[in-house]
């Protein structure tokens, strides 16, 4: 359930709503997880837009984008990394309308530790995430189940 931060100059993304809908879903699709409310309704993406003389690199440009990735410790394996560096920095340039901002474009993935993901008021663990999950997926095979009987 990964949280993305994306920084970049004011007016670099005209569809910030879009662009942050897209890079969620991303992440989420990279991750591999099923499409239950519990990762898709924790899984976000927030763009926060900087003064453009806020950010600067060592010559002084400014058209650059930061985008951080935080996900629990351990579902990102290499591929995954790869994958989703990839995609984002595409997703990236073309919500910006700019092919070349790809040459431009920093990931960086973060992993909080065990424990160190919050929702609810609840620090969870990778056990009680993966509790939450199965809980979901049961109560979904529940209703089916119901629903075929009633048929």
């Amino acid at each position: 359930m990964p949280m993305i931060d994306v920084y970049a100059a004011t007016g670099t993304f005209k569809a910030k709503h879009e662009l942050a809908q897209n890079l969620a879903a991303a992440v989420m699709r990279w991750e591999k997880v099923p499409p239950l409310s519990l990762f898709k309704d924790n899984t976000a993406a927030f763009v926060h837009e900087l003064p453009e003389d806020s950010l600067s690199n060592v010559s002084g440009d400014s058209n650059y984008v930061r985008v951080q990735v935080l996900t629990p410790v351990g579902v990102l394996d290499r591929e995954k990394q790869l994958g989703v560096v990839k995609e984002l920095t595409e997703i990236v340039a073309s919500a910006a309308a700019d092919p070349t901002l790809a040459e431009r474009t920093w990931v960086l993935i973060t992993e909080s530790p065990e424990g160190g993901w919050g929702i609810n008021g609840h620090a969870n663990t990778g056990a009680d995430i993966a509790t939450a999950a199965r809980a979901e997926l049961a109560a979904i095979a529940a209703v089916k189940a119901s629903a075929t009987a009633a048929e």
